[in-house]
Parts: structure tokens; sequence; C-alpha cells
């Protein structure tokens, strides 16, 4: 898999215009996420067809682990998932599992916009469906003590650190200078840095010198700040604040 970098973003906001403006931004995929934010599924597949419409991949970042929920963003369309708080091999194949029609995995069938709803359906079988990108989240822990046999899982395409819950699971939120967060930080870098995935994080706050500084350390696959964030920062510049 190429190195070169691929540059997203958050959408936290559920709204149609603003996944569009965001897509006509110089972004190469965007993430809807339904994790923390009010975001239903209708609003959902409305983002992902305006932001595929403007040529840009659109991510879906799932609640949960859960069959169910990703078959249904996969559904709509989506073209990645990123499922949150993966702590285990066997939780990466569970994903897996679901992201994969059989005999990879055992995603039900359904026939909905991303079949063009009962008219493309092997066409999406024999393509698309093959080169969904799964991204799993290591946020804690005992993800760190099992990360090479996460990232090895067959169907993962790569990781996507999660520091603020890391560092919570070790009964330490936010001290990113505690020397056990430093080394756990250390570890996931040093495992994923060798493997051909995608080496995912989160630059949360729209600063493009800390942006660079990712992209030197060797992430690849990084979302840039989100949509409140970007327009609060742009409020208070223009306020002088």
């Amino acid at each position: 898999m190429s190195k070169k970098v691929s540059l997203g973003t958050w959408i936290t906001i559920n709204s149609v215009i603003v996944a569009e403006l965001l897509a006509m931004r110089d972004f190469d995929w965007l993430c809807i996420d339904l994790e923390h934010s009010v975001t239903d599924y209708n609003e959902m597949l409305s983002m992902i067809a305006v932001i595929q419409g403007r040529g840009k991949e659109a991510f879906v970042r799932v609640g949960d682990n859960d069959s169910l929920i990703i078959k249904r963003a996969l559904d709509a369309g989506a073209d990645g998932i990123i499922v949150p708080m993966v702590k285990s091999k066997e939780e990466a194949q569970k994903a897996v599992d679901a992201i994969y029609y059989p005999p990879i995995g055992t995603r039900g069938v359904g026939l909905a916009r991303a079949q063009e709803y009962g008219f493309g359906f092997e066409g999406y079988r024999d393509s698309k469906s093959k080169n969904i990108k799964l991204i799993v989240q290591i946020e804690h822990i005992d993800a760190i003590n099992d990360i090479e046999a996460i990232i090895d899982t067959e169907g993962v395409d790569g990781t996507f650190i999660g520091p603020y819950d890391l560092s919570g699971s070790m009964g330490k939120p936010g001290q990113w200078n505690e020397p056990d967060v430093i080394e756990a930080l250390s570890r996931f870098e040093k495992v994923v840095k060798t493997k051909d995935k995608l080496i995912g994080t989160h630059v949360i706050e729209p600063d493009q010198t800390v942006l660079n500084k990712k992209i030197e350390e060797g992430y690849n696959f990084i979302a840039f700040s989100l949509d409140t964030l970007f327009l609060g920062s742009k409020v208070d510049e223009e306020l002088n604040i």
C-alpha cells in the first residue's frame, strides 16, 4: 500500500450542507461520525451521497462493533468503515466478518443504495464490496497489548489511534506525559509503522503545524480537525478572540 498521505476530516454536524461544503474542499475523504453525534441513518445516507457526488470517499464511524450498524452504513454506500474500541484480534475479526459477504465474512445481502436498489447487486458484489476500507480504532491498553495480532488480521486495512480513550483506559485521561502512556503510544507507532497498512490519527486542532508534524512522524491516514472546530476557530480568529 502506498505511503501517500490520505487526508480527511470528521463530520459531526448532521447537515447535508456541511457535508457537501467540506466535500468541495481539498480532502481525500470525509468521515460521518455516528458515535459521538446525533446524526441518524437517513441523514447519513444523504451525506454519503453528496460526498461521493463531489468525488470524495465517504467513511462512516459506527457507534459500536455491531454487524447491524455496519451493514446499514455499507448498504447506504459507504466507502469505508471506522470501528471504535477494537481491543483484540477477535474483535477485529468480528468487524471483518461484518464488512465482507460470504465466503470471506458473514455480511447479509440487502438491496439498497449501494446495490442500486436491486439493479446493480452483481456489480457491487464483484467490485466495490471487495474494496471497502476497514479501519479499526486502537483506543484501549488491551488493544496495545494485542496490536500485532490486530493489525495482521486479514481484512483490516489500517488502524487509527485514539489517544484520549487510550490514556483513559490506563486511568490517566489526557495525561500524555505520563511514562506508561508515552510507552503505549510508542509501542503502537513502532509496530504499525512496520506494516504495509494505513496508520491513522486525529489532529484535533485545525493547526497545520501539528498536521505537518504527524505527517513527518509517518502517519498516512489523518483526520484533520472536525467541522465544529473549523467553524468555531474561524469565528474566533475573525473576532480576534
